[in-house]
Order: structure tokens, then C-alpha cells, then sequence
């Protein structure tokens, strides 16, 4: 009886975790005075726009941890150079260390996405990376993947992932 209960309660932890994947390297400690910005997050994924879905997301939980990035300015031009999101990271490191900061935040968004079946659980795989702009040295990176549950939203499923990808940095 009391070995039941015991693969209950696991079973049932397991299932409060919903499916995440994350690895993990542990983070310098990194001050949350110092200068940040946030590049693009460049987009490996077939939807549309992924990456600046995921920025918007990561600047408001960066904002529960007392870090206010500056955000890299959009760039005006309407050709294929704004899909093309190597030159949009390129132009961004350019423009960040010209505004000489301390630390950068970029990534990439790697499956955002329903599934297919009859569930359409949402998927998302998002890593993040620390950046020393004027070395271009990565000083932290990690990734995180995760299905939601049938009736999650892609937003909802992504603000988990970077939230637990944030969650890593150790920030003061």
C-alpha cells in the first residue's frame, strides 16, 4: 500500500511538471545593474515571426528579475534584408557595442508549433545566450523545450520555457 501511494505521488509530480526538457550549465553570477540589451532572437523554426514573439515575451520576464534591456532598434528597411535574421543579429551587434553595454541577451527559437493529432498540443524549444558585446564571447547559454497541454497557448507554453530559462541566470 505504501509503495502505491509513493508512485502516486511521483506519477503525480511528474505530471504537475508538464513536459520540459532543459540543460542546464551553471551561470556566472551576473549584476542586474549593469548595462543590458536584447538582440534578436533569430528564428530556426517554421512559424512566422517566432523570434520577435519570444522577445517580447523575454523582456517582461526579464523585467521580474530588476533587468531593463534596452531593445535593439527595429531596422526600417522593407526589403528581404528584415526577414533575414543573421543581418538583423549582425546590425544588432554592431548597434550594442556602440552603446557600449555590459551584457547582451540573444537566443534562437527552435520548434514553435502545434502538434499535430487531435490535441494540437503547443511545442516550443527556445535557447538563450549571455553575450559580452565587445568580445562577442558567449558567457552563459542554455536551452529549454517544452509540449504544453492541449488547451495552452504557444505564448503560454514559451513564457514557461524562458521563464525557466531565466530562472538559470544568476543574476544579483
Amino acid at each position: 500500500m505504501q509503495s502505491i501511494r509513493c508512485l502516486s505521488l511521483a506519477m503525480a509530480t511528474l505530471l504537475a511538471t508538464g513536459c520540459t526538457s532543459i540543460t542546464s550549465k551553471e551561470s556566472p553570477v551576473l549584476p542586474a545593474d549593469a548595462d543590458w540589451g536584447l538582440m534578436p532572437i533569430i528564428n530556426y523554426s517554421q512559424a512566422p515571426q517566432a523570434g520577435e514573439r519570444s522577445e517580447q515575451i523575454l523582456l517582461s520576464i526579464l523585467s521580474k528579475e530588476n533587468i531593463q534591456p534596452q531593445v535593439y532598434p527595429f531596422s526600417e528597411k522593407q526589403d528581404a534584408v528584415l526577414l533575414d535574421d543573421q543581418t538583423r543579429f549582425a546590425e544588432a551587434m554592431a548597434w550594442a557595442r556602440q552603446q557600449d553595454f555590459d551584457y547582451v541577451v540573444s537566443g534562437s527559437v527552435e520548434e514553435w508549433q502545434y502538434k499535430n493529432g487531435l490535441d494540437g498540443e503547443p511545442a516550443v524549444g527556445i535557447s538563450l545566450r549571455v553575450i559580452d558585446p565587445s568580445t562577442g564571447k558567449v558567457i552563459w547559454s542554455n536551452s529549454a523545450a517544452r509540449a504544453g497541454w492541449s488547451r495552452e497557448s504557444l505564448a503560454g507554453t514559451a513564457q514557461k520555457v524562458l521563464a525557466e530559462l531565466v530562472d538559470d541566470l544568476r543574476i544579483e
